[in-house]
């Protein structure tokens, strides 16, 4: 089963829409604590509804993505954003998390360039150079931190040769 984050489910979604507007402008707090009703509510009614059943969840961003962006990139803490993440998440880690690795420069414009970016939902990919910068060295340095868990891919070149380095970070996890 796969999954986004935020979203997955009405409520998410509702708190997605809020959450890239550029016009919403939250508060870094207000940010993660969106983020965060978003999570948990998509852990009780997705999650782990499909975890019992014996299901696989592939999720597009998660806990993970807090702990960088508002922890590191918004410079709230790593520690508050963690706490806040096992409150949210119900006990649920993911087996493995996977970081595209890309420069900056082009993480950006393929995130600029998506058809689904739009003046309405670019809050993120407006942010200035410094934070996008942040963003990347906490991902490198939660690979660091956890290399068991999380795996760096190499993001450069065409969608197969990155699709063959996805499947090899998987490699024992996935069906």
């Amino acid at each position: 089963m796969a999954i986004r984050e935020p979203g997955g489910t009405a409520l998410g979604e509702r708190l997605r829409d809020v959450l890239l507007d550029p016009a919403s402008d939250p508060t870094a707090r207000a940010e993660l604590f969106l983020l965060e009703a978003a999570r948990a509510h998509l852990v009780d009614r997705v999650i782990l509804p499909a975890l019992e059943a014996g299901r696989t969840v592939i999720a597009d961003r998660f806990a993970d993505s807090s702990v960088v962006y508002q922890g590191v990139a918004r410079g709230l803490g790593i520690p508050m954003v963690e706490q806040l993440n096992r409150l949210a998440c119900a006990g649920v880690e993911p087996d493995r998390t996977l970081v595209l690795d890309l420069p900056v420069e082009v993480g950006l414009e393929r995130a600029r360039s998506r058809s689904t970016t739009t003046a309405a939902t670019r809050r993120f990919e407006d942010e200035d150079d410094a934070f996008h910068r942040a963003v990347a060295n906490g991902y490198r340095d939660l690979a660091t931190r956890h290399p068991r868990r999380v795996r760096l891919v190499d993001a450069r070149g065409p969608a197969e040769e990155v699709h063959v380095r996805v499947l090899a970070a998987l490699a024992g996890l996935v069906p």
